[in-house]
């Protein structure tokens, strides 16, 4: 079986950083993105070390609210692969502010990172995928995508936004050749609080008890693994109370408003 070619943005920690483990002990060739170069090349090293030869990996710092630099991007991942067998478009900042507290300024990069990047760069790489009849497009979402949640209005709007996205370019893609898969995380032990948005656009800085209590990370790259590999439209990752909401919103969206209300 031909080698397959994955492309991970946010790839310096947290999930992205997991995924690129399991691909990697997976044997992938593998394209790691995001803004921090040196947190790339430390993940590329973890990446050689399960095994994959220096050819195999090739680290590409990007900024996916950089529009005008993304078909060099993927022309660079062209010209060494020959190709993108799967994207998964993981890079995104969170938000812990309440609304009346938020800048407007915040907003607009939770907007521009977090939908306006992954559309900006999945439309950079969807012609050579339907040119060739073949790939796979994947979006790392939240629960907080299909649930409203305190402190988030700017996250959850995002996280509704491109699930609803990339929903719509499945119905476009998918008769052919190409997949899309939405991954839907609960609670993950990642950095996401501590690096997510202040109302005035700073770092929050903290941990919050959710997170912390939260899914191993390298369990919910195995969960996401195994749904990529088996082609999941939609692929929920969590161990939470926050896994049920998913479910319980489409049944009794009353309970889940009072639930999620209580939480402030």
């Amino acid at each position: 079986m031909p080698t397959q070619t994955v492309w991970i943005t946010g790839a310096s920690s947290g999930i992205g950083e997991a995924l690129a483990l399991k691909y990697a002990q997976d044997g992938a060739c593998l394209v790691l993105s995001a803004r921090r170069e040196d947190e790339l090349e430390r993940v590329a090293a973890r990446c050689r070390g399960a095994g994959l030869a220096s050819d195999q990996v090739l680290v590409l710092p990007l900024d996916v609210t950089d529009w005008e630099s993304l078909a060099g991007k993927v022309q660079k991942v062209l010209d060494t692969f020959g190709g993108v067998d799967l994207l998964v478009n993981n890079a995104g900042v969170s938000q812990r502010s309440l609304c009346k507290d938020t800048d407007m300024s915040v907003y607009q990069k939770l907007m521009d990172v977090d939908v306006m990047g992954q559309i900006a760069l999945t439309k950079a790489v969807l012609p050579h995928m339907l040119e060739r009849g073949a790939g796979h497009l994947a979006v790392t979402s939240s629960v907080a995508g299909k649930v409203g949640a305190p402190m988030r209005t700017g996250y959850c709007a995002a996280k509704h936004a491109v699930m609803g996205f990339f929903d719509a370019l499945r119905a476009e893609v998918e008769g052919q050749g190409v997949s899309v898969s939405t991954i839907t995380p609960g609670f993950i032990r990642t950095d996401i609080a501590r690096n997510a948005l202040s109302g005035d656009g700073s770092a929050y800085g903290k941990e919050d008890k959710d997170i912390a209590g939260g899914m191993d990370v390298t369990e919910c790259a195995e969960v996401v693994f195994k749904g990529l590999k088996a082609k999941k439209r939609e692929i929920p990752v969590g161990k939470g109370k926050e896994m049920a909401a998913l479910w319980i919103k489409r049944i009794a969206p009353e309970a889940v408003f009072r639930l999620t209300r209580a939480r402030k």
